[in-house]
């Protein structure tokens, strides 16, 4: 297909698609945000999982920025809280209990469970567990207990039927591929335990986030399967923040909860560093990896750092259910 069809083609699939903001949704009953067609299309790409250089190699490359900015956040939550001894300040994680939802092949995983995390890994394709699961038997720190780092085939939703908690929550680059980004913001909020975090990362619903990670990355360069990603499925910094200014009390009717939210107010645009953070992930071609930004120091509306992909963290509450 010439480029000027492609254009053409996914310009007008955008405008028929209806947008998923956050804000103004409620949460409906008993919703599955399982995408059956997603899980397919990652089933099918399983086996490229650990090749750096095939399919997830740009997943490969943001890793270590992912746990960079995991790490930063949570150093900095301990030392305001006096928690962190010099001896603890090099190992933020050592201890803690942690679910990646989503975890695909394991990437972010496998290095949660390297710095010290007791690590659980879930995702709702089979053989994405298959392939993680394989990957970290081969590896004699993960074959000599399974106490820091297992996988389960299963869902955020039946995880939080069963009551389960944790002091940290991940979802890295998986909300933009579910059915109902508010329910499944919702399940993954009610798994983490008062005080605790959750760490979101995605990509923003711009032009820029169109050209580059459907019309190029996809259309042109070939980089990963074309339908991969679904611009309307796409969520803005600012929805995320909307979301948890109104979390969860907009939402009491079903999850009982009626405490604080988890952001209380903005400052300019911005929340309050011990509430909330968002930092845009830019990839350096020439370098050929990925880097974390800093901190806005404008409205998120207006921070072009975060106009593709960026990365969220936001803590729950003590006292929150």
């Amino acid at each position: 297909m010439a480029l000027r069809e492609v254009i053409v083609s996914n310009a007008a699939a955008v405008r028929k698609r209806p947008m998923f903001p956050l804000c103004g949704r409620g949460i409906a009953n008993n919703v599955n945000t399982v995408d059956a067609s997603e899980i397919e299309l990652f089933s099918r790409l399983s086996s490229q999982w650990w090749d750096e250089h095939g399919e997830f190699a740009m997943l490969h490359k943001m890793n270590p920025v992912r746990m960079e900015f995991i790490k930063q956040k949570l150093q900095e939550v301990q030392w305001e809280e006096g928690t962190c001894s010099a001896s603890s300040s090099a190992t933020p994680l050592e201890g803690l209990d942690i679910l990646d939802v989503g975890c695909g092949g394991g990437l972010l995983s496998e290095s949660l469970a390297r710095l010290g995390a007791r690590t659980t890994g879930i995702d709702a394709s089979e053989a994405n567990i298959g392939i993680a699961s394989t990957h970290a038997v081969r590896d004699p720190q993960f074959a000599r207990s399974a106490k820091s780092l297992k996988y389960l085939h299963t869902t955020a939703e039946a995880l939080l039927a069963e009551g389960k908690q944790y002091d940290v929550v991940c979802s890295m680059e998986v909300i933009e591929h579910v059915n109902t980004p508010s329910e499944f913001l919702h399940i993954c909020a009610q798994l983490v335990k008062p005080g605790g975090h959750l760490f979101l990362s995605t990509i923003s619903r711009t032009p820029v986030a169109y050209a580059l990670t459907i019309l190029a990355v996809e259309n042109v360069l070939g980089i990963v399967t074309p339908g991969t990603h679904t611009y309307s499925k796409y969520i803005k910094p600012s929805e995320l923040l909307s979301f948890f200014q109104e979390y969860p009390t907009r939402f009491a009717s079903k999850t009982g909860e009626h405490g604080r939210p988890w952001i209380t107010r903005l400052y300019n645009g911005l929340p309050s560093r011990k509430e909330a953070d968002v930092r845009g992930l830019i990839y350096v071609p020439w370098d050929g990896r990925w880097t974390l930004t800093g901190r806005s120091s404008t409205s998120i509306d207006f921070d072009l750092s975060t106009l593709c992909n960026y990365i969220f963290w936001v803590r729950k509450p003590n006292g929150s259910v």
